[in-house]
């Protein structure tokens, strides 16, 4: 609606009071009667509106312009009177070219009615239409004061784009006054100027107030519209109804958005595919919403639209406008409007008993909506045919088959076959109005495979009770199992498998076990008065099959340990005193009843225990041992002490308490010198000492005998070979330290080879030996020296034996063993098979490597033919 701002009043000077106004501001209006109006909210005016208002009179073909300022309220009014400047009608009219004095007298009212405002000079709006070709410059306004008659006026004009950047596009004749401008303007690059006009004198004085020149820029239509996306995309679900949305394509125009020129229009130019129709869809002319017009949208058909749109300006005139055009690309979103189908109505499969965890057969499902999506993924179920439990429907999520699995063991005695009925349905559920299709239910016919199914215990574990002490022999229980497989005849067997005491044993056959020892419920192995044992029952089935069982033995206790007394040894004072006792008890290794309390008592002999010594009972556990007599000789006493049980019959023990009987501070403590007294020691601990003394000389002995071997080792001329692998004739050294004539004088004749056989002849009856020596010349050895050193017998003998090693006379050789006869009925078998003389096909090649001294030896067996 509009708002009444201003009213004022225009005559021409004629007193024509037929007058028609127009605004150069399409934001106000000038009614008939003078009446300014506002045609939208003055609060959106952030500064004061200047606008040129336009009068013509009906029957005057002259034409008079006015500015009319305004300000909001409560900003600085304008001036309560306008200024008129004469210009001329060659600036507003085409008809007129000569330059005519003009005025448009302004009429404030007031209270004394009208009154004639002083004239004044005044510049109108100016406007420039963009992309003018000119010529330039080209005037567009002349300005001119009313006191150009009287003195000579110079003009100029100031502001951007005249003295300010951009400078240079208006320019003024100074003397004339005619303003130009100098080249084409660009409205969407500046659409406005703004500048200020001036005139003085010849002096430079002024002589009229600066005005305003506003210069607005026409716009043109050389703009094509741009989208802001040359490829837009959208989505729309299946199946929508017409009018649905699908999205939005926008495209600005840089030029005059009030006019035509900007003002931009959609149309689409193409669809593709064109199925199921040539226009699925429309847009919104003057928005660029794109909306369905049919349905019949399928995204198992088309899944994806091309649409090209166009944007035109103009209004849309294609005439006239400028076009430009962008992509949409529309994609069809799935809805779950295709229920799964089976692709069979039956499906079968087998499976072994007692088999957990196996895939028994693939449910395979056909569904067109959007792989791996929830409209697309497959859920099975299970309606019929397992009311226990034994079976479960896994989905793939590659391939959206169904994998019938088993999840508890089924026994083919029970069970042989199942039938089942399975569905499918989608993790989405159906879009509305569309039915689940008859192929989303199947069957499935499972077979149960037999297998050998191990023995089993029917009570397991098995718990007995018996007494401890049982003799061996005896029959505790039979520990049967028995075998599931009911439709295959088997024999089952037993064995043990685990028997920590090894006091049972298992008939193979009937599984009845019996004790091979005493049962001990005192043993280690049994463990709250259980012993525990497991037994193995296996088939004759193939493969073989076995089951464990366990025998629990819950032993019950017999008074079969007699008590032993606590402690074993302690001291008290020589002398009497009121604290001077000793607290005794026992431990028994059975269980109730066959405990305490016990009985404890000093034997009768020898009499000196009693005489010397008392019991007291403390309670069921515990007695006191004391002292009869006032004074004890301080020293070690052993005192004998019967032990008796509360079994049925009581079990008694004999046992020994040592007392250590010393003198005694003022505390009732033994002092360190009665404590030395008093600590005698017994025959056990004297022979302990003995025997630790025994062995400790012994490993001294042995320590020192094994440092001077060794060190007569170190000192030895080390050997080639190890002495105990060596099998030759080896001269050893032995260290002699001197010490006399006799240590200078050596029989080297021992070392030589004896010349005759005398010596063996005179020996004593035993064996005898003749060796055979090859008649060669000999080698010759070294000669002893008549005065040999100390020193040079090491020399001499190794000299010796290197000649020795080269000697072919020398051992080893064949040689005829003389033996003398031991009589008959000798054990020994024939040895003629030791014939030295005999070629076997022994390898003798080896002694090649035995050094230089088994060289002849090699030479006479190694040789091959030479042998």
């Amino acid at each position: 609606n509009a708002i009444l701002t201003l009213r004022m009043k225009f005559e021409d000077c004629q007193r024509n009071r037929e007058v028609g106004f127009v605004s150069s501001d399409p934001n106000f209006s000038v009614r008939p009667d003078g009446t300014v109006y506002a045609e939208q909210e003055v609060a959106n005016l952030s500064e004061p509106v200047q606008f040129m208002v336009t009068a013509r009179g009906l029957h005057d073909p002259h034409i008079w312009e006015t500015t009319v300022k305004l300000a909001l309220a409560g900003h600085p009014h304008p001036s309560p009177f306008t200024k008129v400047i004469r210009i001329s009608t060659e600036t507003l009219s085409n008809s007129q070219t000569e330059t005519n004095s003009t005025c448009l007298p302004w009429m404030g009212s007031s209270a004394n009615g009208l009154r004639r405002q002083k004239r004044d000079w005044v510049i109108p709006p100016i406007n420039v239409p963009e992309n003018s070709r000119g010529p330039f410059p080209h005037m567009l306004v002349r300005i001119r004061s009313d006191q150009d008659k009287d003195v000579g006026i110079r003009y100029s004009i100031t502001g951007a784009g005249a003295d300010q950047p951009p400078s240079g596009i208006y320019n003024i004749d100074p003397i004339s006054g005619n303003m130009f401008v100098t080249q084409p303007l660009d409205r969407e690059e500046r659409a406005s100027f703004h500048l200020r006009a001036h005139a003085v004198d010849m002096n430079g004085n002024q002589v009229e107030n600066p005005i305003d020149l506003y210069i607005y820029v026409i716009d043109m239509n050389d703009n094509r519209p741009e989208f802001q996306n040359q490829v837009y995309n959208g989505s729309v679900a299946e199946g929508s109804k017409p009018g649905s949305s699908v999205m939005q394509v926008t495209a600005t125009d840089s030029d005059d958005s009030t006019t035509a020129n900007g003002m931009v229009r959609y149309r689409i130019l193409s669809q593709s595919p064109h199925s199921p129709i040539p226009n699925m869809f429309t847009i919104n002319s003057e928005t660029g919403d794109i909306v369905t017009v049919a349905a019949g949208l399928d995204r198992e058909k088309v899944s994806q639209y091309t649409i090209i749109v166009q944007a035109t300006d103009m209004e849309g005139n294609l005439n006239f406008g400028l076009s430009n055009t962008a992509t949409a690309l529309i994609s069809i979103t799935d809805i779950n409007d295709n229920p799964p189908e089976l692709t069979v109505r039956t499906f079968s499969g087998e499976v072994p008993e007692n088999k957990v965890n196996v895939v028994v057969t693939n449910l395979t499902v056909v569904d067109r909506d959007q792989p791996h999506s929830p409209n697309w993924n497959a859920v099975y179920r299970i309606v019929s045919g397992d009311p226990s439990g034994h079976f479960t429907i896994r989905t793939n999520p590659i391939t959206n088959e169904g994998m019938l699995t088993v999840v508890k063991p089924v026994d083919f005695e029970f069970n042989r076959a199942f039938m089942l009925t399975v569905v499918v349905s989608n993790q989405a559920h159906l879009a509305s109005g569309i039915q689940s299709s008859l192929q989303s239910t199947a069957g499935v016919t499972i077979s149960v495979q037999d297998v050998n199914e191990p023995p089993v215990f029917p009570v397991n574990p098995k718990v007995i009770r018996f007494e401890e002490g049982v003799p061996a022999g005896t029959t505790l229980t039979v520990f049967a199992a028995q075998d599931p497989d009911h439709f295959i005849h088997q024999t089952v067997r037993y064995s043990k498998l685990s028997d920590p005491a090894n006091w049972l044993k298992i008939n193979r056959t009937n599984g009845q076990i019996t004790t091979m020892a005493l049962l001990d419920r005192e043993s280690i192995y049994v463990k709250n008065n259980v012993y525990e044992a497991t037994f193995l029952a296996f088939d004759n089935g193939s493969p073989q099959a076995s089951g464990t069982g366990t025998l629990q033995i819950n032993l019950i206790d017999v008074n079969d340990n007699a008590p032993v007394l606590i402690p074993r040894e302690a001291q008290v004072c020589e002398r009497a005193r009121p604290n001077s006792r000793i607290n005794i008890t026992a431990s028994d290794a059975d269980a109730e009843p066959n405990i305490g309390p016990f009985v404890f008592e000093l034997p009768s002999f020898p009499a000196s225990v009693r005489r010397n010594w008392t019991i007291s009972r403390l309670n069921g556990d515990y007695a006191q041992l004391r002292l009869r007599i006032p004074y004890l000789e301080a020293s070690v006493y052993e005192i004998p002490i019967i032990v008796s049980d509360s079994g049925n019959p009581p079990l008694s023990n004999r046992s020994v308490i040592r007392v250590k009987v010393c003198p005694c501070d003022d505390n009732g403590d033994c002092s360190a010198t009665g404590a030395v007294a008093a600590a005698g020691l017994g025959t056990g601990a004297i022979i302990a000492i003995l025997i630790c003394i025994i062995i400790l000389l012994s490993m001294v002995l042995l320590f020192v005998v094994w440092m001077k071997r060794r060190e007569k080792e170190r000192q030895a001329k080390p050997l080639l070979i190890d002495p105990e692998d060596d099998v030759r004739d080896n001269i050893l050294k032995y260290d002699e330290e001197g010490g006399g004539e006799e240590d200078q004088d050596y029989d080297l004749s021992q070392l030589q080879q004896p010349e005759s056989l005398d010596h063996i002849i005179n020996k004593p009856t035993g064996v005898r030996r003749v060796d055979e020596r090859p008649v060669i010349a000999e080698s010759q050895y070294p000669v002893r020296p008549s005065l040999p050193h100390p020193g040079d017998i090491g020399d001499f003998i190794n000299d010796g034996l290197r000649a020795a090693d080269n000697d072919p006379t020398a051992p080893p050789y064949d040689s005829l063993l003389v033996f003398d006869y031991e009589g008959s009925g000798s054990t020994a078998g024939s040895v003629s098979s030791l014939n030295s003389t005999s070629s076997g096909d022994q390898d003798y090649d080896y002694l090649n490597d035995w050094g230089p001294r088994f060289k002849k030896l090699a030479d006479l067996y190694g040789g091959g033919d030479d042998d």
